[in-house]
C-alpha cells in the first residue's frame, strides 16, 4: 500500500481580496439591473463596442491624477508592459483615436480593475462592473452634456432605490476658483483631488491636508472653504458671475454660463427638482475639461433602505454606498492618443452598478417576494409512471415554439415531487400527462398558484401556454 500525502491548503477568501461569486439570485437581481440600464441606453440610440481587458501601461499612465496607484500592473514576462484597464473611458478614447472615429454615441458594460481597499458593504470591490454612456463628437455646448444627466435621471428612477441628488459641477469653475483663491498652477491638480474628498471627510480635515501635506498657504485654503461651502441652481450661477474675484477669471465666467445653460436645458427635461450646482464637487480625475456630474442617494433614502433591509444597529452602515453614478466632459482625452493630436469632444457617465447591486440585494432580501433565478414557464410532469418518452415527446414539442420548459430526469417521478420543485422554483405552470390525457388527445394544464387545473387539446396546448404567461 502506498501512502500519499496531500497537502493541505487554505481556501481562497475571495471577499477579502477585493472580489466575489455571485450565486444565482445575485445574478437574476443583477441581470434585472443590467435590462434597465441598457433598455435606457438604447432608447437614447446608443451603439455597443467591446475593448481588451487590458491595455500597454502607457495609455492608462498619467490619466487618473493620484488614483494612478491603483492600476494593476500585469507581471513583466518580456514585450509590452500591460496593465489591466481601470476605468472604460480611457480604452474608449484610445479606441476613437485608433479608429479616427470623430462621432459615436456608444455604451459599454464591461469589468474594470482597481487596487483598491476593499468596503464590501458599500459595494467597493477590486474586480467590478462599469456601465457607461459615452457621446463623442463637436456638437453645441451642453446638448449632449443635459442628455447625460436625463439618463441618469431615468435609471435611478427606474430602479427606484430611493430619493437621490445629482451633484454638477465645471472643471473650469473650480481651475478659475484656485486661481482667483491664490493657488498655484502647478498644484491646481492635486488640489482638486483633495476637494474631491469632501463627500467623505470634514472641511477642517481636507483644510490640514492641502495646508500641512499640499503645502498650500492657510489663507489661500480658507478662501477656498467659502466657495466649496456653496450649492444653488441657474441662480447660484448668475450670483457667481457677479462675484468680484469669480468674475476675473475668465475660465470660471465660461464654466458658469455653461452651467446656466445647461440648467435651461435640464428645466425642458423636467429633472431640475433633483440636480443641484454644488462648488464641492471635484472628481479626481485628470482628464476632465468641462461639465462634471455625480448621483448620490440622499442619507434619507439610504437609512430607510437600510432599515428596510435589515432591522438591525448598524443599519445605516450596510447601505453606505456613496456616489451610484459620475460623469462629465473630457475634450481632451482622445488626442492624447491621436498622433497628430486631433481632439474629439467628449463628455459621458459611468453607473455604478456595484453599489446599485448592493443596495437591490439588501430589498430583495428584504423582501416576501421570491427572486425567481430562471425564466421557465412550465413543468413537464406525469401522473403515472412509464410515461418518460411521452414526457420528452411533449417539451421538445414547447421547446422548439420557444416556450421555456422543464422536466424531471427521472423515470418514474412522483407526481407530488414534481409540483412542490414548481412551487419552489416559482414555475407558474404545469403540464401534466397520464394514461386517460393521452387517450382523450389533452393535456391537464395546472395553475401552480392556483391550483385550478383544466384540460386543453394537445393542439391548443402550445397556444395556451403563451396567452397564460406573456400577460
Amino acid at each position: 500500500i502506498v501512502c500519499i500525502r496531500t497537502r493541505q491548503t487554505q481556501p481562497f477568501n475571495f471577499m477579502s481580496h477585493g472580489t466575489r461569486d455571485y450565486n444565482p439570485k445575485q445574478m437574476a437581481i443583477r441581470e434585472k439591473v443590467f435590462n434597465t440600464i441598457i433598455r435606457c441606453f438604447k432608447r437614447h440610440g446608443a451603439e455597443t463596442i467591446d475593448t481588451p481587458v487590458f491595455e500597454l501601461k502607457e495609455t492608462l499612465t498619467g490619466k487618473y491624477g493620484e488614483d494612478s496607484k491603483l492600476i494593476y500592473d500585469l507581471k513583466d514576462q518580456g514585450g509590452e508592459l500591460l496593465s489591466l484597464r481601470y476605468d472604460l473611458t480611457v480604452p474608449f478614447a484610445r479606441y476613437l483615436a485608433m479608429n479616427k472615429i470623430t462621432n459615436i454615441k456608444r455604451y459599454h458594460i464591461a469589468k474594470v480593475y482597481r487596487r483598491d481597499n476593499p468596503a464590501m458593504t458599500r459595494g467597493r470591490y477590486r474586480e467590478f462592473y462599469q456601465c457607461d454612456f459615452d457621446i463623442a463628437g463637436q456638437y453645441d455646448a451642453m446638448i449632449p452634456d443635459a442628455e447625460c444627466l436625463k439618463i441618469v435621471h431615468e435609471i435611478l428612477n427606474e430602479l427606484d432605490l430611493g430619493d437621490f441628488r445629482i451633484k454638477v459641477n465645471d472643471r473650469r469653475i473650480l481651475d478659475g476658483m484656485f486661481a482667483v483663491c491664490g493657488v498655484p498652477d502647478d498644484k491646481f491638480r492635486t488640489i482638486c483631488s483633495t476637494v474631491d474628498k469632501l463627500d467623505k471627510m470634514s472641511w477642517e480635515d481636507v483644510k490640514k491636508e492641502m495646508v500641512n501635506e499640499k503645502g498650500l498657504s492657510e489663507e489661500a485654503a480658507d478662501q477656498i472653504g467659502e466657495y466649496v461651502s456653496m450649492q444653488g441652481g441657474m441662480d447660484l450661477a448668475e450670483r457667481l458671475l457677479q462675484d468680484h474675484k469669480m468674475s476675473q477669471s475668465k475660465q470660471a465666467c465660461a464654466g458658469l454660463s455653461d452651467i446656466k445653460l445647461l440648467f435651461k436645458y435640464l428645466q425642458l427635461f423636467h429633472v431640475t427638482d433633483k440636480v443641484v450646482f454644488d462648488l464641492s464637487l471635484a472628481r479626481g480625475l485628470d482628464y476632465y475639461t468641462g461639465v462634471i456630474y455625480e448621483a448620490v442617494l440622499t442619507q434619507a433614502s439610504a437609512v430607510s433602505a437600510a432599515n428596510e433591509a435589515q432591522n438591525c444597529a448598524n443599519a445605516e452602515e450596510s447601505v453606505s454606498v456613496g456616489s451610484v453614478a459620475g460623469g462629465g466632459r473630457y475634450d481632451g482625452l482622445v488626442g492624447m492618443f491621436d498622433p497628430k493630436g486631433r481632439r474629439v469632444p467628449c463628455v459621458g457617465v459611468s453607473i455604478g452598478i456595484e453599489r446599485i447591486f448592493s443596495i437591490m440585494e439588501q430589498k430583495a432580501e428584504a423582501s416576501p417576494e421570491k427572486v425567481r433565478t430562471t425564466e421557465v414557464q412550465i413543468m413537464v410532469a406525469s401522473a403515472q409512471k412509464n410515461l418518460l418518452e411521452e414526457r420528452l415527446q411533449l417539451i421538445s414539442e414547447l421547446w422548439n415554439a420557444g416556450i421555456k420548459a422543464e422536466v424531471m430526469y427521472k423515470k418514474n417521478p412522483k407526481l407530488l415531487s414534481q409540483l412542490q420543485y414548481c412551487e419552489e422554483a416559482g414555475i407558474p405552470l404545469v403540464a401534466i400527462l397520464g394514461e386517460q390525457e393521452l387517450k382523450d388527445g389533452v393535456v391537464k394544464l395546472r395553475v401552480v398558484a392556483t391550483r385550478e387545473e383544466v384540460d386543453i387539446s394537445r393542439a391548443d396546448l402550445i397556444s395556451e401556454i403563451k396567452r397564460r404567461t406573456e400577460a
